[in-house]
């Protein structure tokens, strides 16, 4: 598991209450939190399979109370997560 994926996941959906977290397996499941300035309530749940930093390391799957969030903002949620953990990487100095 890559542990900059993970800081940046937890920072990223931090508006989300955290049911649990697994760093085992990778896997971050959460509550149902809106975000900042948002109307609409969102949970995730996270996977982090690989420790590489990449976006096939990291599996996002976002949900509504009326079902599945659409591609677009999934990917945005994932983008938004993958450039915190760069940010995290370059500020420790493993670049």
């Amino acid at each position: 598991m890559n542990r900059y994926l993970w800081t940046a996941t937890l920072e990223t959906l931090n508006f989300l209450p955290v049911q649990s977290a697994d760093p085992f397996t990778g896997v971050i499941t959460t509550g149902y939190g809106r975000p900042p300035g948002g109307g609409q309530a969102y949970r995730a749940t996270v996977l982090i399979s690989d420790p590489a930093l990449d976006a096939r390391s990291l599996n996002v799957s976002l949900q509504t109370q009326h079902g599945p969030v659409n591609a677009g903002t999934q990917r945005a949620v994932e983008d938004a997560i993958l450039t915190r953990a760069r940010q995290l990487r370059v500020q420790a100095g493993k670049f």
